[in-house]
């Protein structure tokens, strides 16, 4: 139960900063998504400096870990999770999945939303 717990109260002040960078970031009315692309990039840069201490030094508790990277960052984006498994596979040499990591995330990710969109238009009739 502590794990939910602690997955749920990262994501909601993840969730909250996502929402809060996104929105200074694009308060000038900027014709490009540099919100999100701001969000993701730090929290890239989150998660690779997290787990990277996580794995280089014994001090962050399987609890914080779970508190910063499954809820905070995932409540955040979850774009870091997909930067840290694709470095992950590269660093251990894993091209190939890495690179069918990259294809089938970014095309599978947008045929969804395609798939979903167009049948969103079918309630609308």
């Amino acid at each position: 139960m502590l794990n939910v717990v602690l997955v749920g109260v990262g994501g909601a002040v993840g969730s909250i900063l996502r929402y809060g960078l996104s929105t200074w970031v694009m308060s000038g009315g900027k014709s490009f998504p540099y919100g999100t692309l701001a969000v993701n990039v730090l929290g890239c840069f989150a998660i690779g400096l997290i787990l990277g201490l996580a794995e280089s030094h014994d001090f962050i508790s399987s609890h914080t870990r779970l508190l910063l990277t499954t809820g905070l960052l995932g409540g955040f984006t979850t774009f870091s999770a997909f930067g840290f498994e694709t470095f992950a596979l590269l660093r251990d040499e894993r091209i190939a999945a890495a690179i069918a990591n990259v294809v089938l995330q970014v095309v599978l990710g947008l045929l969804a939303v395609w798939a979903g969109h167009q049948l969103s238009r079918a309630f609308g009739s």
